[in-house]
């Protein structure tokens, strides 16, 4: 628990889903520091999934525990914290 920021990894996206959206659902949970869709590099389209950086570890925590498994737009999203990113050499 404490105030340093923390991500979450968000899966099962609707295919619509904009940033906005995505931060409007996480805000309940704290403040929102950045939030990311991330889209194909080819398309521009969603890949259906994401990524929502939160103020504070314990705003990562809540958000996991109450959004993983629940419905947003006819989908069932799955939210976990995000691992880091590993090195590639």
């Amino acid at each position: 628990m404490g105030r340093h920021a923390a991500t979450v990894y968000v899966a099962n996206l609707p295919w619509r889903t904009t940033e906005d959206e995505l931060e409007e659902l996480f805000a309940a949970f704290g403040p929102v520091v950045d939030v990311r869709v991330i889209q194909d590099s080819v398309t521009g389209r969603s890949r259906g999934y994401g990524f929502v950086e939160l103020e504070g570890a314990d705003s990562a925590e809540r958000a996991v525990a109450y959004l993983n498994g629940r419905e947003f737009n006819g989908r069932r999203l799955l939210v976990s914290p995000a691992r880091p990113k590993r090195m590639r050499f």
